[in-house]
């Protein structure tokens, strides 16, 4: 079974394959309909030369070439850029050998600026389009020096002027489909086991990621007499956890320029000698985009050392923030600011119901924690108590030439350690403080103790670098490391084993190895663990690294 990010990417990978099955059928469909006309009216064509003939043959072979290897091997390797300048390349040769400008074959150059466009953009597109121009003036000069000029740039102006179009409505098409991309994961990407840090995090890294940003920035807080609350992500750092800092009043005022309520795009001006070319408008809901004064935002640009952003107000029930997208390369336009608010207007409502679960698992884990706590002294320390007072008064009765008298004095000082020993543990429990390593590692080498100690089985717990999770999602990577543990004592005979945890490419990565005392096992799949991963969008890969067995858990944070 294959991880959850490699499932994604062999759905990408497979799309693409239809999609280039799809394209180059169309294009074979064209070059052997070229090839017929040569046969059906090569009078009308004024085509009367065998080289023509062999190229537009050779072109019907390299359609099929390509249709036949999309189609038998479902790999879209050649559904690339170069692909589609070649075939501008072949529409020059069919158009020079069937006429020039007057081809019948013309409107084939919109086939590769349709299929470029919609593939790659309206930059790409508009390459296509000038590109078949410069060729449509070069065959037509080149087959006739005296072709009616006026004809010439009629049909320069349609292919360049309908070429735009395609270019703009591909590119159009492109950037809904990542937003509805980018709105679908992230409805999707939330769980209330990774909670609010966690979830927040993931959201500016996808919202950074879908504008090619250099910083996405989230300023918000509770009340009105809290600290500001900063997090930020950059693409110097991508992967790693949010940056987290605490804002005064005064040191957020920048950030907080602009009319509450407001949507707002900024972007400095081209040149110095060019201020028409910047831009710095607002937008407030059901209203028109306004211009606002400049220079508190090219002062917070200057801050963000950048040269353009957009922002939106965060819509919180309670407490209030704000959102930034940053760039020191691109240019952001209103369209931009307007799907920022719409992402932020899907994303909060589900993190502020998050941050309730936290709360009220967090009552309730309290609540049990004083439960314990009182279970603690009633059953266990008053026992203790009352044994020590028993010690301590048969001490008392005893003789004191009693041979007994040491071993008396040696459980008194015992029990008042233990006793003490249990104090410190239920106030600890009760204020849920602790010290040390995480409370997840220390329960798994206590587990991997027991397994040691009972079975024979030695195994390694290992963390590398710096793992953040929450509580919730703590529990369920402990059982997972559990049952991976348990599967290693019940289904193996290996002495040795080992469980590392790292975090890798914003996913928690969980390696369950064992060695492999007699033969490799064959192919196997623990159901538990990827019962357990799959609930947590993750999902289960199985390797033999140097003979031995790996379980990796990926767990998307």
């Amino acid at each position: 079974m294959v991880t959850h990010s490699n499932a994604a990417t062999g759905n990408h990978t497979a799309a693409d394959a239809t999609s280039a099955t799809m394209v180059f059928g169309m294009r074979l469909v064209l070059a052997v309909s070229a090839l017929l006309t040569l046969y059906i009216a090569p009078a009308d064509l004024d085509f009367s030369n065998d080289l023509g003939t062999v190229i537009f043959l050779a072109y019907v072979i390299h359609s099929a070439v390509l249709y036949l290897a999309a189609r038998l091997h479902r790999n879209p390797f050649w559904h690339g850029k170069t692909v589609y300048w070649l075939d501008l390349g072949w529409y020059a040769l069919m158009l020079y050998f069937s006429g020039g400008n007057i081809s019948f074959f013309l409107p084939f150059f919109f086939f590769v600026i349709l299929t470029a466009s919609f593939q790659w953009g309206f930059e790409e597109g508009a390459r296509i389009s000038l590109a078949a121009a410069v060729l449509l003036t070069a065959t037509a000069l080149s087959v006739n020096p005296h072709t009616n000029p006026s004809h010439l740039l009629l049909r320069i102006t349609f292919v360049l002027v309908l070429g735009y179009m395609i270019a703009y409505w591909g590119e159009t098409g492109i950037v809904q489909r990542r937003r509805l991309n980018l709105l679908r994961h992230v409805s999707r990407m939330f769980n209330p086991r990774f909670g609010v840090a966690q979830t927040l995090t993931s959201l500016l890294q996808e919202t950074r990621n879908f504008y090619q940003a250099s910083t996405c920035i989230l300023l918000m807080r509770d009340d009105d007499n809290a600290q500001w609350l900063l997090r930020s992500v950059s693409a110097q750092h991508a992967g790693r956890a949010a940056t987290v800092s605490r804002l005064s009043e005064a040191a957020a005022g920048p950030l907080l320029a602009f009319p509450a309520g407001h949507k707002v795009v900024y972007n400095q001006p081209l040149h110095a000698r060019l201020p028409w070319s910047g831009e710095a408008r607002a937008r407030r809901p059901e209203s028109r985009w306004e211009a606002i004064d400049e220079a508190p935002c090219a002062q917070l640009a200057d801050l963000f050392d950048a040269c353009s952003f957009i922002s939106a107000p965060l819509p919180l029930r309670r407490g209030t923030g704000r959102i930034f997208v940053v760039s020191a390369t691109r240019r952001f336009s209103r369209s931009d600011a307007s799907f920022l608010a719409q992402v932020v207007g899907q994303a909060f409502p589900v993190i502020e119901n998050i941050a309730l679960l936290d709360s009220m698992a967090s009552d309730a884990a309290f609540r049990e924690r004083q439960k314990i706590a009182r279970d603690l002294h009633d059953t266990t320390i008053q026992p203790y108590i009352g044994l020590r007072h028993a010690l301590t008064a048969m001490r008392h009765g005893a003789a004191a030439d009693n041979p007994l008298c040491d071993d008396l004095d040696k459980l008194i000082a015992m029990s008042g350690e233990v006793i003490g020993d249990m104090r410190n543990f239920a106030r600890n429990v009760r204020k849920n403080s602790s010290n040390g390593e995480p409370e997840l590692m220390t329960a798994l080498r206590r587990q991997a103790r027991q397994i040691r100690e009972f079975y024979g089985l030695d195994i390694e717990l290992r963390i590398v670098g710096e793992v953040d999770i929450s509580d919730r999602l703590a529990a369920e990577v402990f059982q997972i490391v559990n049952e991976g543990m348990s599967n290693i004592r019940k289904h193996t005979r290996a002495r040795v084993g080992a469980v590392t945890l790292a975090t890798v490419n914003n996913c928690l990565q969980i390696d369950i190895d064992n060695e492999h005392p007699d033969s490799a096992p064959g192919e196997f799949l623990p159901g538990s663990i990827a019962e357990r991963a799959a609930a947590l969008g993750g999902g289960v890969g199985i390797t033999h690294p140097d003979g031995g067995t790996r379980v990796r858990v990926s767990i998307p944070l």
